[in-house]
């Protein structure tokens, strides 16, 4: 097995200190690019989808659940399968208190095609509160590029089509048998009674998703503190009036 050299403190204190430049560096990268998408238009939803939930059927705005955003993860899970898929259940498992999305006025759901029944029995049996709702019979799955059958749509996944994604040797992502199921995350925006979808990922655009601000990070309102960009975020739509500010983003 490899490990690290063995130094001295004072040797492994000067090593630290001058990666933490760098760390510095990636954290100033990172908040400019957070700011960039937010500054990325929107599209109107102008689809009726409908999901089925625990409550009966319902369309897109009622999973905002009264809240200006609204963040879903697609998890894989197939209608014929007995259960999601190991990754995603991993995923899943990482959510933590939707408390502090919901004191950021955003609501988190999960979305799968599988029938509720058998959500509801995986859902118990995993332990999970996480809102969940099947998107079966709907354009829905097909339409974020999460369930690819090129007999309901061009097959596409992380903005490539399936002709790109060969040749850019990840075609991995676009074989086997259709349909099926591929992980992503959406994120909306209500406007009063318009709804906008801002921003999707997939693949590895998800590996460091799962704490509150990793997931508000992706929204066009972020984390609604005063200090991120563009300004006037943090106000409005944004947390309500008393919320905690707080300002870490400049001392790591």
């Amino acid at each position: 097995m490899s490990v690290p050299d063995i130094v001295s403190r004072e040797e492994w204190l000067a090593a630290r200190r001058d990666f933490l430049v760098r760390e510095k560096e990636f954290t100033r990268a990172r908040d400019a690019l957070n700011a960039d998408r937010r500054r990325l238009p929107m599209v109107e939803i102008d689809a009726d989808y409908r999901f089925e939930g625990p409550a009966g059927p319902v369309g897109l705005p009622e999973l905002f659940d009264g809240r200006p955003q609204l963040v879903i993860y697609h998890a894989m899970f197939d209608p014929g399968w007995d259960g999601a898929c190991r990754s995603c259940s991993s995923f899943i498992d990482q959510i933590g208190h939707l408390a502090h999305l919901h004191a950021r006025g955003t609501s988190l759901a999960l979305v799968s095609r599988a029938p509720l029944s058998k959500i509801e029995a995986f859902r118990a049996r995993m332990g999970w509160t996480v809102p969940w709702y099947s998107s079966y019979g709907s354009d829905f799955n097909y339409d974020f590029h999460v369930t690819l059958d090129e007999s309901v749509r061009p097959v596409e996944y992380n903005y490539r089509t399936a002709e790109e994604h060969r040749r850019a040797g990840t075609g991995y992502y676009v074989s086997g048998e259709q349909p099926f199921e591929l992980p992503g995350l959406s994120c909306f925006l209500r406007v009063g009674d318009r709804v906008f979808h801002t921003y999707s990922t997939y693949g590895r655009g998800m590996d460091v998703l799962g704490s509150t601000t990793s997931f508000l990070d992706l929204t066009a309102l972020g984390r609604q503190e005063d200090w991120e960009e563009p300004e006037g975020r943090a106000t409005g739509l944004g947390a309500p009036a008393g919320s905690p500010q707080v300002k870490y983003h400049d001392e790591y």
